[in-house]
């Protein structure tokens, strides 16, 4: 599913304007994205959590060359799935 069907699908459920449904998605993500980029663990019980990760510098290898070079430390993000999410796939 992409997003242009999810904005379908929502506005079908809901019995809004795809439109309407549209921007609420563009300001979940949003303040979603927000969040995270500041550090704060963004969680929906039972469904979804998301929090930033931090990856601490290290050395790694060039396969090509086998030359060892450093990796610098950088942010990720982990999401998780809650338990509401993981039964629905059951």
């Amino acid at each position: 599913m992409n997003r242009t069907e999810l904005v379908a699908a929502v506005a079908a459920e809901s019995g809004q304007s795809q439109s309407a449904v549209n921007g609420v998605i563009d300001a979940f993500f949003s303040v979603i994205s927000k969040q995270v980029a500041e550090g704060t663990k963004v969680s929906i019980p039972g469904y979804l959590a998301v929090e930033r990760t931090s990856r601490a510098a290290r050395t790694g290898r060039n396969p090509q060359t086998g030359e060892a070079i450093e990796i610098a430390a950088s942010n990720g993000v982990k999401l998780s799935a809650g338990s509401k999410l993981k039964a629905a796939v059951k």
